[in-house]
C-alpha cells in the first residue's frame, strides 16, 4: 500500500523546512520568498500532496467556512434561500455548513455554539425571529461573543439580535394581498397563520388584519398551524367546520395553501368557485398548482444572496436591507359567487 505524502515529505523535497511549507499552502499571512515558493509548489504537485482540512482549518486565521442555520432545508421555502447562500458562496469559494433547527429554539442555540466552536467565518441564521424573550436573550450572549472574536454575523426575517439583516416585506405585503381579496367582495374570510411563536407568522397576519380593519371586515376565522402542507389541510378541515360559509381562505404560505386546496378538492369545493384560496412565498409549485395559486412572492434567491453578501462583508456597521414583496394574481381567487 503506497504511503500517504506527508507535509514532511514535500519539505525535504523542496529542501525548506515544514513551516514554510505550511505557510505556502496555508497562504499564510507570513511573506515566503518567491523562489521558495515556486519550490514548495513543484514539490507539492510532483508528490500529489494533499493538504490536511483539519490542519488547514488551525493554520488560516480566516476561515473558509460560513455557518448556516435554517428551519427545515427541505421547506421550499428554505430550499429557495439555500439557493441564492449557495450561488453566493461558490463565487466567493466559501463551504456552507448547513444546519436545520426544525423551528426548535434550544437546537438553534445549540448549533450558534458548535459553529462558533469550529470558528466559521460568518453565521447566517435564515429561520423567522422567535416571540421568546428569554431565548433571544440567550442567543444574542452567544453573537456577541462570537463578533467580538471577529466573526460576522447576518440573518433573514425580523429578529432581535446584533448582526446585519435581509427584511421580507412580509407585513406590507399580506396588506396588500388582504386589501385586493377585500375588495373583491369577500367578507367571511378564514386564515391560516403559521406558529404563534414567529415573527414571520405575526408580521403577515398584522398586515392582513390591517385590511380588514381598513375595510370594516371582522376577521374572526384564525387558525394557527406549522407551515407545513398537511399543516394547511388539517387547518382547512378546522376552517370548514367552524365556519362553512367561508368564501375565501388566506394561507399565509404556499406549502399551506396546497394543503388547503387538497382539502376543499377532497371534498368536491370548487376553487375559486366556491371558495377562494391565496398562498404567500410564490414557490416554484405555486404556477404549476390546478388551480394556479394566486399568492405574494418574495425574492427568496435574491434573499440569500444578499444576506451571504452582507455577511461576507467587511462593514463596521450592521447594516439591514429590505425585501420587497409582490402580488401575484392568479386562478385560485375571484371575486364570492
Amino acid at each position: 500500500m503506497r504511503m500517504a505524502v506527508t507535509l514532511a515529505d514535500v519539505a525535504r523535497l523542496a529542501g525548506v523546512s515544514p513551516a514554510t511549507v505550511s505557510r505556502v499552502i496555508n497562504d499564510s499571512v507570513k511573506k515566503v520568498a518567491p523562489e521558495l515558493r515556486e519550490r514548495v509548489l513543484a514539490a507539492v504537485a510532483q508528490l500529489h500532496y494533499v493538504p490536511n482540512a483539519h490542519a488547514q482549518n488551525v493554520a488560516r486565521p480566516r476561515k473558509s467556512a460560513v455557518g448556516v442555520i435554517v428551519h427545515d432545508v427541505s421547506d421550499p421555502y428554505f430550499a429557495e434561500i439555500t439557493r441564492g447562500l449557495q450561488r453566493q458562496a461558490a463565487a466567493h469559494d466559501r463551504l456552507l455548513v448547513i444546519c436545520n433547527s426544525y423551528r426548535e429554539p434550544e437546537r438553534e442555540l445549540a448549533y450558534v455554539a458548535l459553529l462558533r466552536a469550529q470558528q466559521v467565518h460568518a453565521l447566517i441564521l435564515a429561520g423567522s425571529g422567535y416571540h421568546d424573550d428569554e431565548f433571544t436573550a440567550r442567543l444574542n450572549g452567544e453573537l456577541n461573543a462570537y463578533q467580538q472574536g471577529g466573526g460576522r454575523v447576518a440573518v433573514i426575517g425580523r429578529h432581535e439580535l446584533v448582526g446585519s439583516a435581509v427584511l421580507p416585506a412580509n407585513e406590507a405585503g399580506a396588506y396588500e394581498l388582504g386589501c385586493r381579496v377585500l375588495a373583491l367582495g369577500h367578507r367571511r374570510v378564514g386564515v391560516i397563520a403559521g406558529p404563534r411563536t414567529l415573527t414571520t407568522t405575526t408580521d403577515r397576519l398584522t398586515g392582513i388584519r390591517r385590511a380588514a380593519a381598513e375595510t370594516k371586515v371582522a376577521l374572526e376565522h384564525v387558525v394557527y398551524a406549522d407551515f407545513t402542507r398537511d399543516g394547511g389541510a388539517a387547518a382547512a378541515a378546522e376552517l370548514l367546520a367552524a365556519a362553512p360559509g367561508l368564501t375565501a381562505i388566506l394561507a399565509l404560505n404556499d406549502s399551506m395553501a396546497v394543503g388547503t386546496l387538497a382539502t376543499l378538492r377532497e371534498r368536491g369545493i370548487s376553487v375559486p368557485g366556491q371558495i377562494s384560496v391565496t398562498g404567500f412565498d410564490d414557490m416554484p409549485i405555486a404556477r404549476d398548482m390546478t388551480p394556479t395559486l394566486t399568492t405574494v412572492r418574495l425574492p427568496l434567491v435574491g434573499m440569500g444572496e444578499r444576506a451571504m453578501a452582507l455577511a461576507l462583508g467587511d462593514d463596521a456597521v450592521p447594516a439591514s436591507e429590505p425585501a420587497p414583496a409582490e402580488l401575484i394574481w392568479r386562478e385560485s381567487c375571484a371575486a364570492p359567487a
